[in-house]
């Protein structure tokens, strides 16, 4: 009987112990949290440069998000690596290349194309380490089990004033939160194909317009037409809708930030602003030419003393992934990933080293094969256009557009500064100087006094290739050494 009773006693006195570590974990483990900044990320869908006024356009009426400038920083050379919507956010969710993860292009049901499985993600990795992680809005990559959050909130992903409204529960996590709010704005709207040629797309604008939301309008004789684009007048009436769509995103924003204040969470949340690729135009979404690839984003870092700063660092949206979780305090392996943390230099008004980014677009839909790879190195910047015979491929949304039917119905030689036969039809390589060419109409890659220059950007792309396990580098003279033994393993 006495070995029984003591029996008990040991196993209540080791109850005990493990019921008193479990509470000491459990409360380190959320002193440990109450350290960990909340995160959203906010991602336009098709939002170029061209229309924030933070960013220089004295018409556009974005008021929050030029007040998140104020009161953080603004990057004017950050660029996503591919213009189209799923293979942009493949990299902004897994920090690698698409072409590294097999996210070649969209994820629709008749094109199959997923990330690998064995590949991880911002996501997963944020609540390994005791995030609370949300989704609203635009998803668009594939697999789930790859890019899976805890939470999958609903809202019509036009109206953010709606969708920010359906975030409150998140924004009042007991647990340090990860919110990925994605609108379907300023993406064009259905239907692509209009029943008379010149009616402009109406970019999600609805004549009732959204619950919640001020219809914002523009007049097309005020906007401001990029320079890449044709002035005229289906381009500026459709500019004018597409205004209209991005006006109804910074409202969602403005109400996103006020419910975050509201909460008193403000102070200890980084909110990131960007764009996954420019604007729905031919010349800009994508190509991997300026318009298309460089893009808006903003930061606020209530943790660091930086307000209404602008930053000229060279960043990617493969950068993201790792200055988020360095954001996050959450410690990784830095071989990972392809792209490096900006965290460091947030605050920093003048950088070294951070003067070169890579791009990598393989195809839109998988009928719009046009593999191109990009290096930009300080002022210049090569493209190689790898299927360079083949005619350039339009997204069906930019074919159907009033601003390219205006010009290919009407038989004009030229779209904006370009011929219409040298935007069909591109040279192998382009190689131009930024810096006196800000729309990249000088070609030089075939100009002898710039040879050096040539071969040593090539030699860049080609050492990049390499270190992102890119499958098209088998592209140059046939170059096989990325060849494995074609057994999946």
């Amino acid at each position: 009987m006495r070995k029984i009773k003591l029996l008990i006693l040991v196993t209540l006195i080791a109850i005990s112990f493990a019921n008193c570590s479990k509470k000491q974990e459990e409360t380190a483990k959320k002193i440990n949290n109450t350290n960990k900044p909340n995160i959203i990320l906010f991602v336009a869908d098709d939002h170029g440069l061209d229309a924030i006024g933070a960013y220089g356009n004295p018409i556009i009426k974005t008021p929050n998000l030029d007040q998140l400038a104020s009161e953080g920083v603004k990057f004017t050379n950050a660029y996503c690596t591919s213009a189209s919507c799923a293979a942009s956010r493949s990299v902004i969710l897994s920090g690698k290349f698409g072409h590294a993860t097999g996210s070649y292009g969209h994820v629709h049901d008749y094109h199959h194309f997923s990330t690998y499985e064995t590949e991880t993600s911002l996501p997963i990795i944020m609540a390994e380490s005791g995030y609370e992680t949300a989704r609203i809005g635009k998803y668009h990559v594939a697999p789930e089990k790859v890019y899976h959050f805890n939470q999958v909130l609903e809202a019509d992903p036009r109206n953010t004033v709606e969708m920010a409204e359906n975030c409150a529960d998140i924004l009042k996590s007991d647990k340090p939160f990860f919110l990925y709010f994605c609108t379907d704005d300023p993406h064009r709207g259905h239907p692509f194909e209009p029943e008379e040629w010149d009616i402009p797309n109406n970019f999600g604008n609805k004549k009732e317009g959204y619950k919640g939301v001020e219809t914002i309008t523009y007049n097309p004789e005020d906007v401001l037409v990029p320079s890449f684009l044709p002035d005229t007048k289906q381009t500026r009436e459709e500019i004018a809708e597409y205004y209209q769509s991005v006006s109804r995103i910074d409202q969602g924003f403005g109400k996103l930030m006020k419910m975050l204040n509201d909460t008193g969470k403000d102070k200890n949340t980084i909110v990131i602003y960007i764009s996954d690729n420019g604007m729905a135009f031919p010349g800009a979404k994508t190509t991997v030419h300026e318009p298309g690839i460089k893009l808006p984003c903003i930061i606020k870092d209530p943790t660091k003393n930086i307000k209404n700063a602008t930053n000229t660092a060279m960043i990617s949206w493969v950068d993201l992934t790792p200055t988020i979780l360095d954001m996050a305090k959450i410690e990784y392996q830095k071989e990972n990933f392809h792209g490096t943390s900006f965290n460091s230099i947030l605050d920093k008004s003048k950088v070294t080293g951070w003067d070169e980014i890579y791009a990598s677009h393989t195809f839109h839909e998988i009928t719009m094969y046009y593999p191109m790879r990009v290096v930009r190195s300080k002022n210049y910047k090569l493209i190689w256009n790898i299927a360079w015979r083949l005619e350039y491929p339009f997204a069906s949304d930019l074919w159907a557009s009033s601003t390219w039917q205006s010009i290919y119905k009407n038989d004009i030689e030229y779209f904006g500064p370009k011929k219409v036969q040298n935007f069909l039809f591109r040279p192998e390589f382009e190689l131009y100087d930024l810096e006196q060419d800000k729309n990249e109409l000088n070609n030089l890659a075939y100009k002898s006094e710039f040879h050096k220059v040539l071969e040593d950007m090539k030699t860049k792309m080609k050492d990049f290739q390499t270190k992102t396990q890119d499958p098209w580098k088998i592209m140059w003279n046939h170059d096989a050494t990325l060849q494995g033994s074609g057994v999946h393993l």
